[in-house]
Formats: structure tokens, C-alpha cells, sequence
């Protein structure tokens, strides 16, 4: 096994019937683009540099969304995107609970997110108030 700090991600396009995909640790940021990736069903995105800038973070949902249709487990820990109550003092479980929504109101059909499973009440609650979630940081 190797492991290869990513430069561009232009090559996936020819791995169409590609299932998992581990991104992990490359320094990947909002502008991420992959090709159409329709029986992708597990991304991970751990440790990147994903955050919630500038409406940025809802642009790469949206691309994830509409790319990567049967995604199902979707990981990004370690992103500033992802609230840590153990990495920074400013962020507690009700961040963490207020992201799961809006990411589960972009991707309705993921099952896990991060470590943990998709709960049918937060399903419900990222229908009716997951587009309102979005953890930002005030100026």
C-alpha cells in the first residue's frame, strides 16, 4: 500500500465504477471537483482544509450532491467545517448536531456521516430546518 499526497483528482474520471474513495490528509479546500462518480458510495475528506467560508462549503455539498449520487457514508473529520468540541474550545455537541443537519439537508441519502449513523429524527430534522444549520462564524 501506498500513500500519495493528491495534486489533482483529474485522473478518477476514468475509475466511473469506482465505490470508495479515501481523500484523506491533501490538503483539499471548497473549490474540490470530482468527475461523476455514480456508484461512489463511501468519500472520506478527513483532515483537509473543507470549512464553511463564504457560502463555499454549500457549493461543494451541492457538487457532491449532483457528482456522487449514491453516496451513502461521507467523512470530514478534522476539517474546520466539522465542529470539534476537543479541538477548539469554541465548539460543543450542539455545533457538531447543527452541521450534521445541514450536511444531511445537501446529501439526503447518506447513511453514516463522520463516525456515526444517520438517526431517522435527525433525517427529519435536516428536512424541516437543516438548510438553516449552517455553523458559521461571526465577524
Amino acid at each position: 500500500v501506498a500513500f500519495v499526497v493528491c495534486r489533482s483528482l483529474e485522473g478518477l474520471k476514468t475509475f466511473s465504477y469506482l465505490e470508495e474513495l479515501i481523500l484523506d490528509n491533501n490538503l483539499l479546500g471548497n473549490d474540490l471537483l470530482l468527475p461523476r462518480l455514480p456508484h461512489l458510495h463511501t468519500l472520506t475528506l478527513n483532515k483537509n482544509q473543507i470549512s464553511f467560508q463564504r457560502n463555499t462549503c454549500k457549493i461543494l455539498l451541492d457538487h457532491l450532491a449532483e457528482v456522487v449520487p449514491s453516496l451513502q457514508y461521507l467523512s470530514l473529520l478534522g476539517n474546520v467545517a466539522c465542529p470539534n468540541e476537543l479541538v477548539c474550545k469554541e465548539k460543543d455537541e450542539d455545533d457538531y448536531q447543527r452541521y450534521r443537519y445541514f450536511v444531511l439537508h445537501k446529501l439526503t441519502k447518506l447513511k453514516f456521516l463522520d463516525t456515526r449513523k444517520v438517526t431517522r429524527r435527525e433525517r427529519e430534522e435536516a428536512l424541516v430546518r437543516g438548510a438553516f444549520m449552517k455553523v458559521v462564524k461571526p465577524k
